[in-house]
């Protein structure tokens, strides 16, 4: 989503307020908002921006930065329409993080916030991160928005406390029991109900699942509404949901294909829609083998793991994805040998074929010494 363009440092209001070095101080430069595209990611994005309106900043000095499909805030691409904006702070919210350089050159303030797993080293350089993958229960993205800008004004509390909740429910599920060291939001709960706010958790993430991934829908009405109720109201994403919703429907039924070994099962849908998640999830409650690995691809020279890169296997460590090559795909499959038969497999239907019976030639064990007339005139005697 684009608004005016960022005022140059000639024309900006801030050039009248600058310390003794020189630096803006207020009004702020230009903020850049980078929120992720699903319900956690968007709730975070317009929660940071009406605190930033709330404490006076104007609307205009603020972009949004939402990802072109396919690609990840680390993509080339990315970088540079991240940096032909020219922020001067830039905020990343629940996109995951990397070790990289900066996401945007120097002059520029980068603060992270995030609850994806990752280590102390997993972060662009130049950057501030804010992170809670390793304090568990993990607090999503929203929630720690939420925490971190709820003291800065005694106006936002209404403003932003059900964003949270539709934040936190489209990560950790729409019937999370809010107990510590989650806060209590049992008053915005009954407020708002919880029909709407997990109402619009389903309709703001139906958008990005999309075969447009049309991101900018559920952002633009989640920005606009002072209700959840606003955003049922949007004809947009109820299509997006309907579109959604049927192509999942289609391609649920998809048979899964096993390892040899049987710990990976992997499901092969072809979509321009990006339902796969969604099936994953529900295939999960089915497979319930301890040593399954659930592998999902959706489809539409050195070490295979360094050809794969760093947007293989990002995420949770519940669950992960990322964007790989075909090739690189179909090699990974080969080597998990995904589709062929185990020894045993195999076994049984050569005896099958041969037209052995699976029972045929076990011999009793020679200790048993007991008979039926033995047993029964036993019993009988008792």
């Amino acid at each position: 989503m684009k608004r005016k363009e960022a005022p140059t440092k000639d024309n900006s209001p801030s050039k009248k307020n600058k310390d003794a070095s020189g630096q803006d101080i207020w009004p702020a430069p230009a903020d850049q908002i980078g929120p992720d595209k699903d319900a956690d990611g968007l709730s975070s994005g317009v929660n940071l921006h009406r605190t930033l309106v709330t404490l006076g900043l104007s609307p205009d000095l603020i972009s949004v930065h939402l990802l072109e499909k396919g690609t990840t805030v680390h993509s080339e691409h990315e970088r540079a329409r991240l940096a032909y904006l020219s922020p001067s702070y830039l905020f990343v919210l629940d996109h995951g993080s990397r070790s990289s350089p900066p996401l945007v050159p120097s002059p520029c303030t980068t603060l992270i916030i995030d609850h994806h797993h990752s280590t102390p080293s997993d972060f662009p350089s130049d950057s501030t991160h804010v992170t809670a993958c390793h304090f568990p229960p993990v607090a999503t993205t929203s929630l720690l928005i939420y925490h971190i800008t709820l003291p800065l004004s005694p106006v936002l509390e209404p403003l932003t406390s059900w964003l949270c909740i539709i934040g936190t429910h489209g990560d950790l599920g729409t019937t999370l029991k809010w107990l510590p060291p989650f806060p209590d939001m049992s008053a915005p709960l009954k407020l708002y109900t919880k029909k709407a706010l997990n109402d619009a958790v389903s309709l703001l993430n139906a958008p990005r699942r999309t075969a447009t991934y049309d991101v900018l829908s559920a952002w633009t009405a989640l920005l606009t509404a002072t209700h959840p109720k606003d955003i049922s109201t949007s004809p947009r994403l109820a299509a997006a949901r309907a579109e959604v919703n049927a192509e999942v429907e289609r391609a649920t039924h998809t048979a899964p294909k096993f390892s040899a070994d049987g710990k990976v099962a992997v499901f092969r849908i072809r979509s321009a829609c990006q339902v796969h998640p969604v099936i994953a999830t529900r295939w999960a409650g089915h497979l319930n083998s301890k040593a399954l690995e659930i592998v999902m691809g959706g489809e539409g020279k050195g070490p295979l793991l360094e050809r794969l890169g760093d947007d293989f296997a990002r995420g949770h460590v519940q669950a992960s994805g990322g964007i790989v090559k075909v090739e690189e795909f179909e090699e990974l499959m080969g080597l998990m040998r995904v589709g062929e038969k185990s020894e045993a497999q195999k076994k049984r239907e050569e005896d099958k074929a041969n037209g052995v019976s699976p029972t045929k030639g076990k011999v009793i064990d020679k200790g048993q010494t007991n008979t039926l007339m033995g047993y029964f005139g036993n019993k009988g005697g008792k």
